[in-house]
């Protein structure tokens, strides 16, 4: 099929590489002539596992292009809106700037025969207004959610733990099911449901991985206060086939550019339709989750005796999760931040996400490897769990500092081994010894 892709981020270029990769003909657009440009050339503006070979051929089948001229996909059956939807600035609802911006640049080229599909995370009630604005050209909305993990997006995309249609009409439920025949052929589930559901599906998941995290993480809190040990305890609740293991290991709570921002927009979402009190634990979910980063710089500042001012701090991490160069609200970067407003020389180091690092917070010092970030440091601090970190010799890096003192802020290193090297060990929810 001949498709269109409106917006290259991290979400629109996966997808229409992706998509060149299933066989379709694809044209992806932005407005953002550098971004079209690298993608053009075959590099990938960010990190993302295994995407810059997709991309790669992709461009060499001839079955993908990019440009900033959207009247290059007048003859598209399909147009997907893979836009941004960040958080607003004056208030937790999420920002649907550029995705009717986008809707409104497809206008001058929609026809009866056009389908416009929404993946971006929306506000319910968000497919609907869509449908209303393009009325007039006689196109069809669907809202087709998308799932991808970061680190894990191409096999996400390419082998979708399900597919979700929103449609109002049996040739939009069709259409799609042309464009992901393939991967419907490979028994992928489909489920088939109207705008609002389809909406909800996205928004509901994220609030619900959300919410896992941040009880294991209140859990850990409670472990800490008597004595208990977090990993045991989460062992044993993931045992239990009705929770299961996965988001359960306690530590430094989530970021990135889609948990934070959406479990705030479905609140406020929730407010406007009147049912606000049905979301409201939501708020205490947040609420933790940013209370461990508080609590990882106050233990940081108790392994320093008190007072983070003139002494040196090793930050291994900066991106959000591993396998990432996303920085967006990132923990990680939250702790190294405060504790540079609390007087510590911070030093950052993590494997992809530096050049980020630097955009975001350009008054933290930087260091090429771990070992360099933790020369002379008084903590050292696990900040995001890349297993680089976890291949480091303990002994080696504490020839290399001050005092051999440990936060494992992620729960990820081996215990007994650090232990063993010497090493002042501390991690969140976990006995002392």
């Amino acid at each position: 099929m001949r498709m269109s892709v409106v917006g290259t981020g991290y979400l629109g270029a996966t997808h229409a590489a992706c998509m060149a990769a299933l066989g379709h003909d694809v044209i992806g657009i932005d407005t953002d002539p550098a971004k079209v440009a690298a993608l053009s050339s075959g590099t990938v503006p960010f990190w993302e596992p295994g995407l810059d070979t997709v991309l790669q051929d992709s461009l060499r089948s001839g079955r993908l292009h990019f440009t900033t001229d959207v009247t290059e996909a007048t003859d598209a059956a399909v147009h997907f809106i893979c836009v941004g939807t960040p958080q607003r600035s004056d208030s937790p609802a999420a920002d649907l700037t550029h995705v009717h911006g986008a809707v409104s640049a497809l206008l001058p080229i929609l026809t009866p025969e056009s389908l416009v599909v929404g993946k971006s995370t929306v506000p319910v009630g968000t497919a609907a207004e869509i449908a209303d604005h393009v009325a007039a050209t006689g196109a069809r909305v669907a809202w087709n959610p998308e799932f991808l993990r970061e680190g894990h997006a191409v096999d996400d995309t390419l082998h979708p733990d399900r597919l979700v249609f929103g449609v109002r009409d049996a040739i939009s439920e069709a259409t799609l099911c042309e464009v992901y025949a393939t991967l419907l052929a490979d028994g992928t589930p489909l489920l088939v449901t109207d705008f609002a559901t389809a909406e909800l599906v996205k928004v509901s998941a994220n609030a619900f991985l959300a919410t896992k995290i941040s009880f294991i993480n209140a859990m850990a809190e409670v472990c800490e206060a008597t004595g208990g040990d977090i990993l045991t305890l989460s062992t044993a609740l993931g045992l239990d086939p009705r929770i299961g293991p996965q988001f359960l290991r306690a530590g430094l709570g989530f970021g990135g550019g889609c948990l934070p921002k959406d479990i705030r927009a479905f609140m406020a979402r929730a407010g406007e339709l009147g049912v606000d009190e049905a979301l409201m634990f939501l708020r205490n979910i947040d609420d933790i989750n940013i209370r461990r980063r508080q609590h990882t710089v106050d233990l940081t500042i108790e392994a320093l005796n008190g007072s983070a001012r003139g002494r040196r701090v090793a930050a291994w991490g900066a991106a959000f999760k591993p396998d990432s160069d996303d920085v967006r609200d990132s923990p990680a970067l939250h702790v190294a931040a405060a504790l540079r407003e609390a007087g510590a020389d911070v030093v950052v180091h993590d494997p992809r996400a530096m050049d980020n690092a630097r955009r975001l917070f350009p008054d933290l010092s930087y260091a090429a490897s771990a070992l360099d970030a933790a020369r002379d440091a008084d903590v050292v601090l696990l900040l995001t769990e890349w297993r680089d970190y976890n291949e480091l010799d303990p002994a080696e890096v504490a020839a290399v500092t001050r005092q051999a003192s440990l936060i494992d802020a992620r729960n990820a290193l081996d215990v007994d081994r650090w232990r063993s090297a010497g090493w002042t060990y501390r991690a969140l929810g976990r006995p002392l010894a």
